[in-house]
């Protein structure tokens, strides 16, 4: 169940990111203020986690505070250093309100303004401090195989038109055990859903702007090596299909990464 919860939390960054502006852009809006903020322990040990965003109010259950960082700062994990080990393991329940919102304000934020709306929850209630530092990790590029893309650039014009496939709507992205489905998405979905896949950052070098169709089904085989663990080592499947299916490969190197380093965390105070 642990195992499938990147997986989650990729579909959530995918769904929220087929709107978004870039970080900087949405850095210099003035963002509506969670005015009350209820904090308390969940002790179940379900595996479940819901989270809704709507009109002003956040409710996310069975979180944990790496799964918070992750999501309001948009970071991948191998971005993000310094955690104590309780702030993976230990999960919440979190209701937060915007007392009187803009109905117009809150319909014009998009998804990357909403994440960012949660930093300063994190910053008052779990006292969180942090610094940016870059460090060189092992990565993958994401670069065209040799027979070019095999997927469909979606027109403009449909963009807003509604068309589904296999249930998932244009912009959307749905991920079941190991079968994905994207509708008019750009590769940067992909990379997030691959980087969680992998445990390792993807970065997209094909040069393709556009936003895309994509199905994607792969075999997990845990116990075979990737691919830049030797000359002779067989790919995982993940890798083959991505070529064989979608025209992309990804290529083992190593990149100077903008890592997020958390000098002080604590327990939240709970109300």
């Amino acid at each position: 169940m642990l195992a499938a919860l990147p997986l989650l939390f990729l579909l959530l960054t995918a769904h929220l990111n087929t709107a978004a502006i870039s970080a900087q852009t949405a850095a210099t809006v003035k963002l509506p203020a969670y005015d009350v903020v209820s904090i308390k322990p969940n002790k179940t040990g379900s595996g479940s986690i819901d989270i809704s965003i709507n009109d002003g109010n956040y409710e996310a259950s069975n979180v944990s505070l790496k799964m918070l960082i992750l999501n309001a700062y948009q970071l991948k994990d191998n971005q993000l250093e310094g955690l104590p080990k309780w702030a993976d393991s230990d999960r919440f329940d979190i209701k937060a309100k915007v007392v009187e919102p803009d109905p117009v304000v809150m319909k014009t934020l998009t998804g990357e303004q909403n994440q960012m709306m949660l930093r300063p929850v994190l910053t008052e209630r779990f006292g969180l401090t942090f610094h940016r530092e870059k460090k060189v990790l092992p990565v993958y590029e994401m670069v065209l195989a040799k027979d070019g893309p095999k997927f469909k650039e979606m027109p403009p014009e449909e963009e807003s038109s509604g068309r589904t496939t296999n249930g998932v709507r244009a912009g959307g992205m749905s991920i079941h055990n190991t079968q994905m489905t994207a509708v008019g998405v750009p590769l940067s979905s992909l990379v997030n859903m691959l980087s969680g896949q992998l445990q390792r950052i993807v970065i997209d070098k094909t040069g393709l702007a556009g936003k895309y169709d994509l199905q994607l089904k792969w075999t997990p085989d845990d116990a075979k090596p990737s691919p830049d663990s030797g000359a002779d080592a067989a790919p995982p499947e993940i890798f083959t299909a991505l070529i064989e299916q979608l025209g992309l490969k990804l290529h083992p190197t190593k990149a100077e990464v903008d890592m997020f380093v958390v000098d002080h965390v604590g327990m939240p105070s709970v109300e």
